[in-house]
């Protein structure tokens, strides 16, 4: 019967038969003897150990008016009760038509009767110093074994906290000493056949409580006499007076038989952690805000349906550790059957994991629905902070660099001293936003403008500070990421944030929500009232430098609206002596590319048209937007071969190609148009061209000239047929010609690419052709270029 049990998985605390077949093979293994009385099928039957029923058979004149009145068996169940050696009933064997009796005993149909007793009365108590008191003393008690939560000084300073001054225990004591609960949590356990009933009684006596007080009242009941045996034991090693008073309660034995009780002890403590365990987790759903959980949360639903099945076996697990204790103290003269019992705490343990497990996973969910909330209450905080009107900058700074007063959170490279956000009170503040990659383009861009402003302070263009945000991945830095952080704030002239990794969640969910910040850095300006007045100054300092002062997205309107397509806005800073050839006169070529055949044809045939037109031409190679090696090579082949112009080094071709994808990029957040914006369509016309990996060319005459630009192999045919429209540029003028014949002699099949990298925000959703006109097709790009 017992394998056969086991087989199907039961377990001796839900299985009544089961739990009888072991009560008979524990008797079997003692050496006395033992006994089972029962009258009729359906009765109850009657079991208890030899000694207890002989005793109580002898003092049958005792009894005996009683067992005639009430019935034997009632009446020999009482006479040994009222002398400790209860032969508590157990569950009658059934016939065919009372199956169901076993049934009632699943947690369902038993959790019925539970649910109905329970009554609070809506008093509310803080289980939290009780319980932790009662962790204090299973902590003391196994050393080993039940982990405490803090230091030791720290849990007696709460425990003499708690109780000197608190009101909610003192009256949750009060409830534990009821005679009748004492009673039943010292002399009532696992082997008792009627736990449930016990366990059904306490309910009832505790009804007024919620679940969680009911469960540590109990708990705080059982700890009375847990706590007393173990101070006991303990003191018995040291302590001679404590060991003779240990000998007259007859828990000397414990300490004779320790290894042989060894296992009783680990399968309680196993099932005394369990029981805290699963308690704590039943206190914490009290402790759930409100504002932040509703009722009928599906989480919580689920969690309150559990609840008091937690509480149901926590009290009947207080009841079986309980009878384990009252057994070492009261068997001096018994072979106790110690396997059996460890095995039915186990079993219990086993129960109480199987109910903690899915309500831990429904506390888990609880947290991150409250997180979540919480999350969004924070944010849409930082949100109004970010957006409303304040006297100074520094409560918006502080909530995107560190909101707390413990530290100074900026870093000071040209002193190596942590600062203040104070320090950047009533100042125009550019907050450099990005993660450890930052370009060296835009790093050498901005240091060369920003250190110029320092060198002449007197300027109204100087006054400004510039502050590195780092957004590190995960809030978390590795040591390699720390030493490069080190490194470039240490190589940066202007203010860093020391520690990036203390940056509250809600500020880099503004930055990348709002401000969409995906790796591409960014350039956030605030004004000295704390207004955000540009999300980007980036591209505009690429533009203009100090000219875009003070970086508003106001100055960034004004400054195209005076803009025009000229050779000296598409060059600027990159080649000194375009100035002085648009003084001159001289017709200007820039060309680009990495096909150096083309480009030796190209030059070549441009000379010999440009001097047989008679026009003065100066041709400057800028590269392309691909920065690799063989862009390098191609230009120290030009210098060598003397077949034009090369920009002095490589800084000033990256610069070129970034600040055109910035004029890209500051055209589109306008929120212009490539049909009505001709200025970005010749921007667009540009970058097309870069992207098709073939030759490209623009060339234009003073500063008001149009310039006409065209791809390499259409403007070299074009030029290889001079002679068809020599005479008409000699009427009309060189470049004029130059169009016309460019129009009529454009190829219909092309195929046309623009390569934008990513970036923050207005990427464009339509992107015309700049040679047919009709919509590009849009592709996601993946590439990895190593020379």
């Amino acid at each position: 019967m017992l394998h056969s049990k086991l087989q199907h998985r039961k377990s001796i605390d839900e299985d009544p038969i089961l739990h009888e077949i072991n009560v008979m093979l524990t008797y079997d293994e003692n050496d006395q003897g033992w006994a089972v009385i029962c009258h009729g099928s359906n009765d109850w039957m009657r079991r208890s150990d030899g000694r207890s029923v002989l005793m109580s058979l002898y003092k049958y004149s005792e009894w005996q008016d009683e067992a005639q009145s009430r019935g034997f068996l009632p009446a020999l169940n009482e006479h040994l009760e009222a002398n400790g050696r209860p032969m508590a009933p157990i569950l009658r064997f059934p016939t065919r038509g009372d199956r169901h009796m076993f049934s009632s005993l699943d947690d369902n149909a038993l959790m019925k009767n539970i649910l109905a007793t329970h009554a609070p009365d809506g008093t509310y108590f803080d289980v939290k110093p009780l319980l932790q008191i009662i962790e204090d003393i299973t902590h003391r008690a196994n050393l080993d074994k039940i982990p405490i939560n803090g230091t030791q000084p720290e849990i007696d300073a709460i425990v003499e906290s708690v109780i000197d001054n608190d009101n909610d225990v003192s009256e949750m004591l009060e409830a534990m000493t009821l005679p009748t609960l004492r009673s039943m949590v010292s002399r009532k356990g696992i082997g008792s056949g009627d736990a449930h009933a016990t366990t059904t009684r306490i309910f009832h006596m505790l009804s007024h409580y919620e679940w969680d007080v009911k469960a540590i009242i109990t708990l705080a009941s059982f700890m009375e006499n847990y706590g007393e045996f173990w101070l006991r034991v303990q003191q018995c090693v040291s302590d001679p007076p404590a060991k003779s008073q240990a000998h007259l309660k007859q828990m000397h034995d414990v300490l004779e038989r320790d290894e042989a009780l060894k296992p009783r002890f680990e399968a309680g403590t196993n099932l005394l952690k369990a029981m805290l365990d699963l308690t704590h987790c039943v206190v914490r759903f009290r402790d759930l805000p409100k504002q932040y959980i509703s009722p009928d949360t599906p989480e919580l639903i689920t969690a309150t349906a559990l609840i008091p099945t937690a509480g149901y076996w926590i009290i009947r697990s207080i009841l079986a550790c309980a009878s384990i204790l009252i057994n070492l103290i009261g068997t001096v003269h018994e072979h106790i059957t110690m396997t059996t019992e460890a095995w039915e705490l186990s079993s219990l343990t086993h129960k109480i994991s199987n109910i903690h497990d899915p309500l831990k996973h429904q506390l888990d969910l609880c947290n991150r629905h409250i997180n979540e909330r919480k999350q969004i209450e924070d944010y849409l905080i930082f949100v109004r902070v970010m957006e409303s009107p304040h006297i100074d900058n520094t409560k918006p700074l502080k909530h995107l660099i560190y909101l707390k007063d413990d530290q100074q959170p900026l870093y000071e490279s040209s002193t190596k001293n942590r600062v203040s956000i104070d320090i950047l009170k009533n100042k125009m503040v550019l907050l450099l936003i990005s993660d450890l990659d930052l370009p060296y383009e835009d790093f050498s861009m901005l240091d060369h403008i920003y250190s110029e402003a320092k060198l002449y302070p007197e300027r109204a263009e100087s006054h400004y500070e510039v502050v590195w945000l780092q957004v590190v991945p995960n809030h978390k830095a590795t040591p390699w990421t720390q030493e490069k952080l080190e490194i470039l704030r240490n190589m940066a002239p202007w203010y860093s944030v020391f520690n990036p990794s203390l940056r509250d969640p809600e500020a880099i969910k503004y930055i990348k929500e709002v401000w969409h910040f995906n790796h591409k850095p960014l350039l956030v300006v605030f004004n000295p009232q704390g207004r955000i007045v540009n999300t980007n100054a980036l591209h505009m300092m690429w533009i203009w430098g100090s000219v875009a002062f003070p970086f508003t997205s106001m100055r960034e309107e004004a400054l195209w609206r005076v803009e025009t397509w000229r050779i000296e806005f598409l060059a600027d800073g990159i080649e000194p002596n375009i100035s002085i050839w648009v003084d001159e006169g001289k017709y200007i070529c820039l060309y680009g590319g990495e096909d150096l055949k083309w480009i030796r044809r190209f030059t070549t045939t441009a000379q010999a048209v440009a001097r047989k037109a008679g026009i003065p031409l100066e041709m400057l190679y800028v590269g392309t937007s691909d920065q690799r090696g063989r862009v390098m090579r191609i230009s120290d082949i030009i210098h060598a071969e003397n077949l034009g112009h090369v920009l002095q080094n490589q800084t000033l071709m990256r610069s070129f190609w970034c600040r055109l994808k910035s004029m890209f990029y500051s055209k589109l957040k306008q929120g212009k148009s490539f049909e009505d914006d001709p200025i970005l369509h010749e921007i667009n016309v540009m970058l097309t061209y870069d992207g098709s990996e073939q030759g490209w060319a623009v060339i234009c005459r003073w500063s008001n000239d149009w310039m006409s630009r065209s791809d390499g192999i259409t403007l070299l045919r074009s030029l290889n047929n001079y002679s068809e429209w020599q005479d008409v540029a000699q009427e009309i003028g060189f470049l004029p010609a130059l169009n016309n014949h460019l129009a009529v002699t454009q190829q219909l099949v092309h195929c046309n690419r623009l390569i934008l990298p990513e970036t923050t925000g207005n990427v464009p959703e339509r992107v015309v052709c700049v040679q047919c006109g009709r919509p590009m097709d849009r592709l996601l790009l993946y590439r990895c270029c190593v020379d």
